[in-house]
């Protein structure tokens, strides 16, 4: 009978370590899905929040004004350029940075 190495081989380590990463990687996807705001979700619906703005209704929103986005409203706290971020009205989640809510405020600058 062969008995055990004691130390996994190079080949097994470089193995453990990739799908390791990969599983991070896959969890990380998991949580960020899970970590945006919902159209359907109680606060959404009290803000008005649509995730794609050009899916507001004018009638509904006369204050909505084409341009105004989640990216440009002054509660956004998302990077530039991303396609989501933090609002400081949706605390632990994020918003579409093309999306909009009745709450929409001009950035200042």
């Amino acid at each position: 009978m062969r008995s055990l190495p004691t130390q996994p081989s190079r080949r097994v380590v470089i193995r453990l370590m990739s799908a390791a990463g990969l599983g991070v990687l896959t969890l990380r996807r998991a949580v960020a899905e899970d970590a945006l705001v919902q159209e359907s979700d109680a606060e959404a619906i009290a803000l008005d929040y649509k995730a794609d703005a050009a899916r507001v209704d004018r009638a509904k929103f006369p204050k909505y004004q084409p341009g105004q986005t989640c990216a440009n409203c002054a509660l956004y706290v998302g990077e530039p350029g991303q396609a989501h971020g933090g609002c400081s009205l949706f605390y632990g989640k994020d918003v579409a940075a093309k999306g909009w809510c009745s709450a929409w405020e001009k950035k200042p600058g």
